[in-house]
């Protein structure tokens, strides 16, 4: 349910204030009145309001004072001014000082209703848009890719480097790493943040398609072209340009790409005209191309174009210590909120050839399967569970290799417990340190003692479930 408006109305004629009060609190507001404009500023003073209700002349102070001084110290307070027919002029010009609109005496109760209706309206719409704002700033922002690995403390220090910058950033590493989120941090933490990202998927478009896509037509370039269409590099103006898999873009439109990153403008098919451009561009690939370069199935002047600032996303077996907070992670939008040490032990074994993504799918799958609180390794896929986390390729042969083996066993199963236990404990508390450690018994400075040699960094809670 929608929290209800608050409204004061300050007018000096008792028939007006009850008339507000009535008609606006069958429309469920909380209306408060005053008769005077000293009042009513020192009542908004004490209580919040949503809405301003003011007559325009009142003996004392006017209408125009009290909205002048009220948005003075209330910006976000929304005025109505109350007025007659023969001050409508003055009441236009009190709306250029910040007042959202004037009611005509004499008005009907569905003037009234329908003018807060619309105050109530905008506002809506504007905390919707901030939340929108917030969402997508929280959502890629750098402390919202999960990992305190020293492989991924790297590819932090590389975007705070270059987000802020113009520079071209080419983003490598296998599938499934999160080369993407990467590429949208560096958009969402640039001077950019509030234009356009435009992702396009170079391997998911046919090759005929392609170029259409990236650059525009004309009516009647081509055979199907019946109306001019407008291009992602268009589209992408003022924003970032994310090319995935760039590999895969033919040598034809690797040379467009190229000439327009020089001279920062193309050429729509069809068009006699040249068309300015301005974008960031993020390229990605999980190819080697430099290789490609060698080979001549990569142009080398565009290879250099993009290869101005590389972040290299590495795979998750070369930082398995993330795959407990990873996990975690993931579970954020299931029921099931813990991982057993039996199955982080066999999630911590396994290579995830298929890296974060895989992850992703495999804790979603045993989320699923698992009826009670906690993921078992019953839950996790039969590939996963069929080599043992704790059993090295060579059997131990003498009784000093056996010893040796099991306190190598111990001390991993219990590093992997320890750091899932700071974890859990961790986001339970939206990563407050001293709740934490209250909520698990221990001194705060023991909790951050296990916290350091882990290497988990404090961050905020994460409300994505993107990982990284």
């Amino acid at each position: 349910m929608d929290p209800q408006v608050r409204i004061l109305v300050i007018d000096d004629e008792e028939v007006v204030r009850a008339s507000c009060t009535r008609v606006l609190g069958d429309d469920g507001h909380l209306v408060e009145t005053v008769v005077g404009g000293v009042e009513g500023l020192a009542l908004i003073e004490k209580k919040p309001f949503d809405i301003l209700i003011v007559d325009l002349k009142m003996p004392g102070m006017g209408g125009m004072e009290v909205l002048q001084r009220a948005k003075e110290t209330h910006p976000e307070l929304d005025v109505l001014i109350i007025t007659g027919y023969s001050t409508v002029e003055t009441a236009v010009q009190a709306m250029k000082l910040g007042a959202f609109d004037y009611i005509c005496k004499p008005f009907s109760p569905d003037e009234l209703s329908l003018v807060v209706r619309r105050v109530v309206e905008k506002r809506r719409l504007t905390t919707e848009n901030r939340a929108l704002q917030q969402e997508l700033w929280t959502r890629y922002k750098l402390d919202n890719i999960v990992g305190t690995s020293r492989p991924m403390e790297e590819v932090f220090r590389r975007i705070a480097k270059v987000a802020a910058t113009n520079t071209t950033v080419l983003v490598h590493g296998e599938s499934g790493v999160g080369k993407e989120l990467v590429a949208k941090a560096v958009h969402y933490n640039s001077l950019r943040k509030d234009k356009p990202f435009v992702p396009v998927d170079c391997a998911g478009i046919p090759e005929t398609l392609l170029e259409s896509e990236l650059f525009g037509h004309e009516k009647g370039a081509f055979t199907g072209a019946v109306a001019a269409k407008r291009g992602l590099l268009e589209t992408a103006c003022g924003g970032t340009l994310f090319l995935d898999e760039i590999s895969n873009v033919p040598p034809g439109i690797q040379a467009n790409l190229h000439r327009d990153l020089q001279e920062r403008e193309y050429r729509p098919i069809g068009d006699v005209r040249m068309v300015k451009t301005d974008f960031r561009l993020v390229a990605a690939t999980n190819r080697d191309l430099e290789a490609m370069v060698k080979d001549g199935r990569f142009r080398e002047d565009l290879y250099y174009r993009l290869n101005v600032f590389a972040v290299r996303v590495p795979p998750l077996r070369e930082r398995k210590e993330d795959i407990p907070a990873l996990s975690f992670h993931f579970l954020k939008a299931q029921k099931v909120k813990r991982v057993s040490a039996e199955a982080m032990s066999i999630l911590m074994a396994y290579e995830w050839p298929g890296n974060v993504r895989q992850l992703g799918n495999v804790i979603e799958g045993a989320a699923v399967l698992c009826d009670g609180a906690t993921i078992k390794p019953e839950h996790l896929p039969l590939e996963l569970r069929k080599r043992s986390p704790d059993l090295e390729e060579t059997v131990p042969t003498t009784q000093a290799q056996l010893k040796e083996l099991k306190k190598s066993i111990r001390s991993h199963s219990i590093e992997t417990i320890e750091k899932a236990f700071v974890i859990e404990a961790l986001e339970r508390n939206d990563w407050n340190v001293t709740r934490a450690a209250a909520q698990v018994g221990m001194q705060r400075t023991n909790f951050q003692t296990l916290m350091k040699k882990h290497s988990i960094r404090l961050r905020r809670p994460q409300e994505n479930q993107d990982g990284v």
